[in-house]
């Protein structure tokens, strides 16, 4: 008796359907680490290759692509797909590296000249279904494309592989009440406003659906238009002679010549050694750690040839996609994965140094270095933690690890030893030091004892101001060394080390990792520090941006280090204080809420409160979302303006607004404030970032002191709490509209810089012009109105942007007022044209002090795009002239303070803002300097001032 075939599985993918699927459905600013380019619809159309491969096991796969340029829709139809926007850029770019992964994955891709992916697909699905000898196959079309429901057979369905949804002859049966073959006459009469095909003129689905069910076809219809009545009779009648071209237009082709068989669907073993690449490439971590489940191993020979191949010339990879055929392997057409020419760390010259002979001469080499790499490596993540060992280097490819604490600890030196010993080098002032993210080296090494000095570079920084796209150490290297660096999970279980979960037997801390692999992990670490530190160097050269470099940046790093070793005294007594008071008041506000909405909810759940306002107490809805009408503080604020609702009603909202406020002020700032006082100091020791802005402005974070808000007076109440050590003062120095003076010097539009020599009130001055009255008469709202449009126009503020600032203005109000700003201060409208024209022009444009920033917007085809590129121009030369202006103050301050060896620490930066703590008894002659720095920081066309306050906090301070 014959046995019975195992039914077979042929999936086809519609490439472009499902890839847009992707593409919105992570709706990301995803971009590679590594090249910069983006990647979020890379990174979702893997996951989903992924999950296609886990659920389904597939045997047998073809991906169907649409081919660049027309089809032969475009000559029966010349209006075809004519109201279709072009894809968004970032779709296009990520459209080569999503083909080479799915090859890689061993799927086969087709597209032809001239066709659809539908067609392709309709092609194959009926070469299937027509073959005797593929009876058992069945074909499952991965979309849920309503033109692919023609091609629905016994054997025949389709798969929403998102939601998991089949759609077969029932399903389609259940949902539309047609037929397969009834498909082409439904859209023939209702058309496609997505293709642009009109159909007939007022006939929607449901009516098309009812006619159809009742003629079977078109054809039919037209025989029997006697029985249509009224108007839609004319109206079909109308389309009479279009609709046979719709037909066409609708139909997929089967029939088209491709060079494809079964076999060739056959997945191919998965190139799982060229896939590590690209995610490697694409930082996709997650993906690369996934590839176990593949199974796919590359073959000896393909592996060599991929070790062995030349990055291409162009650093990314080459656009010819477009093929039919796949075999899984590197055609030599189709090189565009950049792979990597990868050095073995074995031929490095990469040792322990565990005895003090051997440390003396070691250190002896860095006395006479001109510069050297140090990196620490530490028992725990913060800087206040043990140091585990010292990397260092002086020459490239070379590097030492001089461990202090390890699982062999009788096999080498302890810390005091090692520490004594390389004080020397570290604390030479003419020997540059060089580092990744030096400044966390620079704290560690002060906490225990030693205290570097002497020029410092950090590759970190300078990959910033380049603008890399990654500024890890192990992305840097990979990119621009075609270095792999050992990565730390070789060494440590990285989730268990973060008190999460543990994943493997690998040690939780550094400590505890044995000498033979820490020495090649950390000595590589010094290695490839160096090397980068004398790469970005050169990179820095070439961009003009050396200077910046090393009279800015590079001598902020210890400046910032040395704010945070010293951190600023917080009192817990006071804060407390406050947080008891504002619960307080947080509880009453939720029972006002809850009593005035009458009924028992959660005030904290967006989705409760949604279903109060909207669904019961019937406010009109604002904004919707995806989850329903939107609750968010804007919202909220509209709510509270609006004129024709009651006054008990509009003051739930306000209740809303104000228990929101007091509630984050609690939990947010008193209750993390306190939790990040230290201990042993009585002090918050918050980190100031250089590279977390594309601005230049610094950023704060372990807290974010940056965010204290300012605004309302229980906010400004929070500043109570940060207060001078005893016999000291606290010291406030503020720039005044630093940034509109900026805007000033810089556009050198001599009715504001008159405005600013004059000494007047600035947004009084300038009402004054725009409005055309005397200073003295200038109205109240006439400042308001010119305060607002001068802070606005620093961000490109648009009439749309202006009106909803000013409430009462129009936008065409709005586009009036702006239209006479511009006019009577006709420099600053120039200069802002001249942003947008560098950016154009250049593609990036620059700061006071030649900070670059990239506007890759700028040329976008999106509108909305470009604008915003247009705001980011005028906005980045601005306010980061502005960033450049109050680092250059710190340095000069911080220089000042080391050389005249002054009684005054600086402890914050806060915005505009500078804060130094000094003995009570000199808080004249400190505040003195500070302020003299800081308006001498640079050589501007109007005078920079300075507004400076002290007292025993920063609140009496400020």
């Amino acid at each position: 008796m014959p046995t019975k075939k195992t039914k077979r599985t042929l999936y086809l993918i519609d490439g472009h359907a499902q890839i847009f699927r992707a593409y919105y459905a992570i709706q990301s600013n995803m971009t590679s680490p590594v090249t910069g380019e983006p990647t979020g619809a890379s990174f979702a159309f893997t996951s989903m290759l992924y999950k296609f491969f886990e659920q389904h096991q597939p045997e047998h796969v073809v991906m169907a692509i649409d081919m660049p340029g027309k089809t032969f829709r475009h000559d029966l139809y010349e209006d075809y797909k004519a109201n279709r926007e072009s894809p968004p850029e970032d779709f296009v770019q990520q459209l080569p590296r999503i083909f080479e992964i799915t090859k890689r994955f061993g799927i086969k891709i087709i597209g032809v000249d001239g066709y659809e992916a539908d067609d392709v697909i309709a092609t194959i699905a009926d070469q299937t279904m027509r073959d005797p000898a593929l009876e058992d196959v069945q074909v499952m079309i991965l979309s849920r494309d309503k033109d692919l429901e023609q091609l629905l057979t016994p054997r025949v369905a389709m798969l929403d592989l998102f939601k998991e949804e089949v759609i077969d002859l029932a399903a389609l049966e259940a949902s539309k009440g047609i037929k397969p073959e009834e498909v082409v006459e439904l859209q023939s009469l209702t058309g496609d406003s997505v293709d642009n095909i009109p159909g007939v003129e007022g006939i929607g689905a449901k009516t098309g659906i009812k006619l159809i069910q009742e003629y079977g076809t078109v054809d039919n219809l037209l025989a029997h238009i006697d029985e249509i009545k009224g108007k839609r009779k004319e109206k079909i009648l109308a389309a009479k002679d279009m609709l046979p071209v719709y037909r066409d237009l609708v139909t997929l082709k089967r029939d088209l010549d491709l060079d494809y068989c079964f076999d060739d669907a056959a997945v191919q073993l998965a190139d799982t050694e060229t896939l590590r690449t690209i995610f490697k490439d694409l930082g996709f971590r997650r993906h690369i750690t996934d590839l176990t489940k593949l199974g796919g191993k590359v073959e000896e020979k393909e592996a060599k040839e991929v070790k062995e191949e030349k990055p291409p010339a162009d650093g990314l990879f080459a656009p010819n996609l477009f093929t039919q055929g796949n075999d899984g392997k590197n055609d030599g057409s189709e090189s565009f994965v950049r792979q990597k020419g990868f050095s073995a760390t074995e031929d490095y010259d990469y040792k322990a140094i565990k005895t003090k002979a051997e440390l003396d001469g070691y250190v002896k080499k860095l006395d006479t270095a001109k510069s050297f790499a140090i990196d620490t490596e530490t028992v725990g993540l913060g800087h206040r933690t043990d140091i585990c060992g010292i990397c260092l280097s002086y020459e490239a490819e070379e590097g030492v690890y001089v461990p202090t604490l390890s699982p062999q600890q009788d096999e080498h030196l302890d810390t005091s030893t090692v520490l004594k010993e390389i004080k020397k080098p570290v604390q030479d002032r003419g020997i540059e030091k060089l580092g990744h993210n030096l400044k966390y080296d620079y704290l560690v090494l002060r906490q225990a004892g030693v205290k570097m000095e002497g020029p410092m570079f950090d590759s970190m920084i300078a990959a910033w101001l380049t603008e890399q796209p990654g500024l890890s150490m192990d992305h840097l290297a990979y990119a621009l060394l075609q270095h792999e660096a050992t990565s730390i999970s070789e060494l440590i279980d990285v989730d268990a080390s973060k008190g999460k979960k543990r994943k493997s037997d690998k040690p939780t801390s550094m400590e505890k990792v044995p000498l033979e692999q820490i020495t090649k992990y950390a000595a590589e670490d010094a290695d490839l520090t160096l090397r980068l530190c004398h790469l970005f160097k050169e990179k820095l050269e070439a961009q003009g941006l050396t200077k910046l470099a090393e009279t800015v940046e590079m001598p902020l790093v210890k400046v910032l280090a040395e704010m945070e070793y010293a951190g600023i005294k917080v009192d817990p007594v006071e804060l407390d204080k406050q947080r008891e008071g504002l619960e307080k008041r947080v509880v009453e506000l939720r029972d006002q809420i809850i009593e005035k909405c009458g009924l028992p909810f959660n005030v904290d759940s967006p989705k409760q409160l949604g279903e109060v306002l909207f669904e019961k107490l019937k406010f009109p809805v604002i904004r919707k979302t995806k989850t329903g009408a939107s609750t968010s503080a804007e919202v909220l604020e509209k709510l509270c303006e609006l004129d024709d609702l009651p006054e008990e009603k509009r003051a739930i909202p306000k209740l809303i607004v104000e228990y929101r406020q007091l509630n984050k002020l609690v939990n947010t700032y008193l209750v993390n404030l306190k939790e990040a006082i230290e201990p042993d100091t009585g002090r918050i020791h918050a980190s100031f970032n250089q590279t977390g802005t594309a601005t230049g402005r610094l950023s704060s974070s372990n807290p974010n002191l940056q965010n204290i808000p300012v605004r309302t007076d229980v906010g400004r109440e929070i500043r109570r709490a940060f207060v001078a050590e005893k016999d000291h003062v606290l010291v406030s120095a503020d720039y005044s509209q630093i940034e509109l003076r900026v805007l000033a010097h810089l556009s050198q539009d001599q009715s504001l810089l008159s405005a600013f020599r004059s000494g007047a009130d600035i947004h009084a001055a300038v009402a004054a012009n725009v409005f055309g009255v005397p200073i003295d008469e200038v109205t109240s709202e006439q400042r308001g109105r010119a305060k607002t449009i001068n802070f606005g126009i620093i961000y490109g503020i648009t009439s749309y942007g202006l009106a909803r600032r000013i409430e009462a203005l129009s936008q065409g109000e709005a586009k009036q007022l702006i239209d006479d700003y511009n006019a009577r201060f006709p420099g600053i409208e120039a200069f802002l044209s001249q942003c947008v024209q560098d950016a154009i022009s250049d593609g990036y444009v620059k700061t006071m002090l030649g900070r670059r920033r990239s506007i890759p917007q700028i040329t976008s085809r999106n509108g909305q795009t470009r604008a915003l590129g247009e705001r980011l121009a005028i906005n980045s030369v601005v306010q980061g002239s502005a960033a450049d202006l109050i680092k250059v103050a710190m340095v000069n301050l911080h220089q000042r303070i080391e050389k005249e060896k002054l009684p005054m620490r600086l402890l914050l930066q806060i915005h505009d803002e500078l804060i130094i703590e000094c003995p009570l008894d000199q808080c004249e002659a400190m505040g003195a300097i500070l302020k003299e720095e800081m308006e001498g920081a640079m050589s501007m066309s109007v005078p920079l001032e300075v507004e400076v306050g002290s007292g025993a906090s920063w609140y009496e301070a400020k």
